[in-house]
């Protein structure tokens, strides 16, 4: 697809028909000097009045016709006495209106907008504007200037505008020269911009490699980026070897400015078995918070249902059921403390276990909140119980600061108003978003965590459900026995073997679980295309776009997700004439195409077919692109609960979903999976990445690939090692300190 040629667009803004207050996005008039022109794009400073120069092209609205689409805006100030009584006037300044502003001009003619930022106290002696107002007035243009100036000094590294408005909001009208003295306060906030454009901005300030901001700035940002890998800490010898090979500085140079960070407290250190971690002072915060809440509600627990035995006994009779031991011992358990952690692998009756303490819990009058931690597994969760179940973030009440930064309406000051929390899926539950959770529980409320500990921890930082149950200090439940029903699906049983360390049953074709075997990589790579295309839908009626997923341990290879899918792309939904489609980077993305979000944006709107309306679509949330609006650049995205519009800019976080990581799968169930089974790196071929594979499908499971695969997954036991302290301060003696 050839390059689009960026076209140069010069005049005076007339008219701002919207402007979006939070991300900058506005609609405006421009006057060329011959006609007026709207133009959209991110222009959070341009105003009525000013001169602009816009870079972008010319686009077609369905609605409103042509329009310029601005990717660069540059605001000049206005000189003219008519332009800048117009930019006065609109509103540019809080508390200038029409006739303060022909006072202004009036008075001061072309110097108005010097004399109101640099000489505020002529402005004060004009009749009606104090000296408070005129330096408002002031503070105010200087602002406006600060971030032209600030807009302009990033745009020369390629960062963007939506970025700069980020930053001044942060550092105000020093921004430019705090950044030049230490470029690296652009990595350190929420402010997109990575360490590598901050190191290249301090090269060009001449900053020395091993200087203190650089090296401190280095410390924070393996910590942070480590928390991606799953980690809430890191061991302190560690953490200064890797700083030192990443900035090419000497080891005792890391370690005098990890002191100082230590000492100032920009970085937290403690001793966790018998060896010293260092954490970020937040998700130090995090597992202290969640350790010494869960111990609060041991101390004081929910009050106690009357009568438990009795009323499990009518429950079996009025549900002609009759509950195992273990079954009774954990209702027994839901209903007389107040915290429970309940796990168990696939057909181990976690959910019959669920329902029983649901009915009961609120046949005595309880109100009982259910939750999980994706859309998917919460829909799952509502059908298996009959019962409402929310994500966490709309349980909290999600919303957003102008930082983009999630904040939840249900916090310590206004806490959930409920008797007991249930939460299914807790192993993908990670450390900052069940900080938030035990924020807003109330004292006094049931809280019963639900997961299967064998399956891969979450994708953010910390191990919650392990750390829990590895603490011993929170009363646990697990399941084991494999129901006479569940014993019929080969999935389960197989499941249980791979857990338990033992090979799966590959010769048995006719049940649920099917091996087929290949020595050759291309062939596996043609069969599970064929699989997709023709014989699973022939056979089953399955969609490869809504039933089949294709799950792969890696992303790289010629079975990694990123081949496998342009080839599944190619054979489900290749190019054809009225089809339209659009390349982003790398990607070519067509309507039809099944795709995934890989990163949380929270500035999306998505929409509900009753009406109902939202911002935020995660990471793993999967969908059906619907429709490409080129003109208008923006993706239509059907998802499984709601639709939503991306701009080419959004979309440059979704990827193809034909096939997906196994980690990506979590939390999320499908009718067909299949699985290529072929050598690969160790890291990635062990035990439980295989198991959490397998219990992704519901009624279908193949592996493609060779039986030595199976066995080396099977027999390699090595867990993912993820530095975590919560299991620590759960069992830690805060009165020792």
């Amino acid at each position: 697809m050839q390059e689009e040629t960026l076209l140069r667009l010069e005049g005076v803004v007339e008219n701002i028909v919207y402007r979006n207050e939070e991300n900058g996005y506005t609609v405006l008039e421009i006057s060329d000097g011959d006609d007026y022109i709207t133009a959209v794009g991110n222009m959070p400073l341009a105003e009525a009045g000013d001169s602009v120069v816009l870079t972008g092209v010319f686009t077609e609205h369905k609605s409103y016709g042509k329009q310029f689409s601005a990717r660069v805006c540059e605001v000049c100030r206005p000189t003219e006495t008519a332009d800048i009584l117009r930019y006065l006037s609109s509103g540019a300044i809080k508390g200038v209106g029409p006739s303060t502003a022909q006072r202004l001009v009036a008075e001061f003619g072309e110097a108005t907008l010097e004399v109101m930022e640099t000489q505020p106290e002529r402005v004060a002696l004009l009749k009606g504007i104090s000296t408070e107002k005129a330096h408002d007035f002031s503070a105010q243009l200087k602002a406006n200037s600060g971030v032209r100036t600030l807009m302009l000094y990033l745009g020369e590294y390629g960062i963007s505008n939506t970025s700069a408005v980020k930053i001044f909001n942060v550092f105000g009208g020093s921004a430019v020269e705090r950044i030049k003295e230490n470029p690296y306060l652009l990595c350190q906030g929420d402010f997109g911009v990575p360490f590598e454009r901050a190191d290249f901005i301090a090269k060009r300030e001449q900053l020395e490699n091993d200087s203190e901001v650089r090296v401190r700035a280095g410390l924070s940002y393996i910590l942070r980026h480590n928390e991606g890998n799953g980690h809430t800490c890191l061991p302190q010898d560690k953490l200064e070897k890797t700083a030192a090979d990443f900035l090419s500085v000497g080891l005792p140079r890391v370690q005098e400015c990890m002191e100082d960070m230590l000492f100032d407290r920009s970085l937290i250190l403690d001793r966790v078995n018998d060896r010293d971690f260092v954490f970020t002072p937040q998700m130090h915060l995090g597992e202290m918070y969640i350790a010494s809440r869960m111990k609060m509600l041991l101390a004081f627990p929910a009050e106690q249902i009357k009568d438990a035995d009795g009323a499990i006994d009518a429950l079996e009779e009025s549900e002609q059921i009759e509950y195992a031991d273990l079954q009774r011992q954990a209702i027994t358990a839901a209903l007389t403390g107040g915290v429970l952690v309940l796990t168990g692998g696939p057909g181990t009756g976690k959910t019959t276990t669920l329902n029983a303490i649901i009915k009961i819990l609120q046949s005595r009058g309880n109100k009982v909140l259910l939750a999980a931690p994706t859309g998917r597994a919460a829909q799952r969760m509502s059908e298996l119980t009959g019962d409402e179940a929310k994500t966490l973030h709309r349980l909290l009440e999600v919303s957003w600061d102008k930082q983009d930064n999630p904040v939840f309406n249900k916090n310590e000051k206004n806490q959930l108003k409920c008797d007991a929390l249930i939460i299914d899926e807790m192993s993908m539950v990670d450390c900052n978003i069940f900080e938030s959770v035990m924020r807003a529980l109330p004292l006094g409320c049931r809280l019963i965590l639900v997961g299967d500990s064998d399956q891969l921890p979450s994708v953010g930082p910390g191990n919650i459900l392990g750390d829990i149950i590895d603490s011993g200090a929170v009363p646990v439940v697990r399941l084991n026995e494999i129901f006479r029903q569940a014993q019929q699906s080969l999935i389960v049983t197989n499941a249980h073997k791979i857990v338990n360390g033992q090979m799966p049953v590959l010769n048995q074709a006719d049940k649920d679980f099917f091996f087929l075997k290949r020595n050759i990589k291309s062939d596996v790579t043609e069969l599970i295309v064929d699989l997709c295309q023709t014989r699973l839908p022939n056979a089953y009626g399955y969609s490869p776009f809504e039933n089949i997923q294709v799950l792969s341990p890696s992303k790289k290879g010629e079975l990694g997700t990123a081949e496998l899918n342009r080839k599944l792309q190619a054979r489900l939904n290749p190019a054809e004439e009225g089809k339209a489609e659009v390349t982003l980077g790398s990607k070519t993305f067509r309507e039809g195409d099944k795709v995934m979000q890989v990163k949380n944006n929270y500035d999306i709107r998505w929409f509900r077919d009753n009406g109902e309306t939202g911002e935020g679509i995660f990471n793993g949330d999967i969908g059906i692109i619907e429709r490409i609006d080129r003109r208008n650049k923006q993706i239509k995205i059907k998802f499984y609960d709601k639709s939503a519009a991306f701009s080419f800019e959004s979309a440059a976080d979704l990827d193809f979903a034909y096939a997906i990581t196994v980690h990506k799968s979590q939390g999320n169930e499908f009718d067909a999976v299949i699985i290529p089974m072929f050598s690969g790196p160790p890291q990635l071929y062990y035990r439980n990445l295989l198991y959490t594979a397998v219990t992704r499908a519901k009624k279908t499971l193949i592996l493609v690939g060779t039986p030595q695969t199976v066995e080396y997954m099977v027999n390699n036991n090595r867990q993912t090692k993820r530095y975590s302290a919560l299991r620590e301060f759960l069992v830690r003696d805060e009165s020792l300190y």
